[in-house]
């Protein structure tokens, strides 16, 4: 009897299949919940690699904040938006020939398309700067206190990558183009594709459309007037041509050189509608900036001097960046076969580094009477911007 009793008791102390179930299941989704948080613990210790799209029409929340400040869990483990790439980009004009306008007129409207340079084919999630920085978790974005404006074709991308080298100097490759394109974004916005800086290090960012972008100055200005600009120019003729040629590598169908050149052929009357032309007219450019900023805080870099002597004008830029003179000419070789000056340490890595395959396009040949009516419309457009920045660039 005493042991019936006893059976009896185990018995009802055993559980049923169904409650075992449920008992396994319970255990297994506290084991998930465990895991899931010393995910979110982990990934909530990680720096944020995260950068808006340079296009940034629309921003994406990463998380949705909850009352007490902080990011709720669902939202954290939410797939983030891809950061930029850094490719090479041509800009494409919405008609070859637009209207013709009056070169001193004050309505003529700049070509805002893509004008980025030629840059590395190979696609980059961050750069090496912006990555070092966010490493170690230190340091804070800032707005940028020095800004390549321009020129396109001049020299641009050489001139970002070589100084790039010098540890104070802190970059973001890609082209945010805030001050022509994404200005109604904001400065928050902009601030947020800055890589992180530390103390004494300086923010810099290029985008080549500036120079010749109209309300530039103005909101440059707005954002600081201490800011350092420094402007790539080169040769206007070999600049046209050589922006010519880029844009033919990717619509090989355009019209010739010669016939975008001229509004009339016979009567020599050169077409400064085409954006080709329009930019190397400097001087123009350059009244627009002089009316924001004094000439002492800008800089200009000769794009010739920046393959015959890189050191030469790293040092110069160097200086006026108020950054000691560490790139020099043991940072630098001639490379025969591109015809250009390479990198023997590119930053964050061991190797020597050149400029992407399409630097040094070989350019088609152009009928020499064009190119002399070229150089007789530039030259008093260059002989005035000599007397403006103090500086015979030798281009006559």
């Amino acid at each position: 009897m005493e042991y019936s009793l006893v059976c009896h008791n185990l018995n009802a102390l055993s559980f049923s299949p169904v409650k075992k179930k449920l008992v396994l299941l319970c255990i297994m989704f506290l084991l998930w919940v465990y895991m899931l948080y010393s995910c979110v613990g982990y990934c909530a210790t990680m720096p944020s690699l995260v950068v808006d799209n340079y296009r940034g029409k629309e921003t994406m929340a990463v998380g949705t904040r909850t009352e007490n400040g902080k990011t709720d869990l669902i939202s954290r483990l939410l797939p983030r938006r891809q950061s930029w790439v850094d490719i090479e980009s041509d800009y494409d004009e919405p008609s070859i020939r637009t209207a013709s306008r009056d070169l001193l007129n004050n309505d003529i409207e700049v070509d805002k398309t893509d004008d980025w340079d030629e840059i590395r084919g190979e696609q980059r999630s961050l750069e090496p700067s912006a990555m070092s920085s966010f490493s170690n978790g230190s340091g804070s974005k800032k707005l940028p206190q020095a800004v390549i404006i321009g020129v396109k074709k001049g020299g641009t991308r050489a001139l970002l990558e070589f100084l790039r080298v010098h540890p104070d100097i802190r970059a973001v490759g890609a082209e945010p183009h805030f001050f022509d394109r994404n200005y109604e974004n904001g400065l928050e916005w902009y601030r947020e594709l800055m890589p992180k800086t530390l103390e004494g290090q300086i923010t810099m960012e290029k985008t080549p459309s500036y120079f010749v972008t109209r309300e530039a100055p103005a909101r440059i200005s707005a954002m600081s007037r201490d800011t350092k600009l420094i402007v790539v120019v080169r040769d206007p003729v070999t600049r046209a041509i050589s922006d010519y040629t880029q844009t033919l590598s990717k619509k090989p169908d355009i019209p010739t050189f010669e016939s975008l050149t001229f509004k009339n052929r016979t009567t020599g009357l050169i077409d400064t509608s085409w954006s080709a032309i329009q930019i190397g007219i400097y001087a123009k450019h350059l009244d627009n900036w002089l009316q924001y900023f004094p000439m002492g805080q800008i800089l200009f870099v000769s794009g010739e001097r920046l393959i015959s002597d890189p050191a030469g004008e790293l040092g110069r830029v160097q200086d006026f960046l108020g950054l000691k003179r560490i790139i020099t000419d043991k940072h630098f070789y001639f490379n025969q076969t591109k015809g250009f000056p390479c990198l023997k340490k590119a930053e964050g890595s061991s190797k020597p580094h050149c400029l992407g395959k399409t630097k040094g396009r070989t350019h088609p040949n152009i009928d020499p009477e064009v190119v002399q009516r070229l150089r007789d419309f530039y030259r008093p457009f260059n002989m005035k911007f000599y007397q403006m920045t103090g500086h015979n660039f030798g281009w006559d």
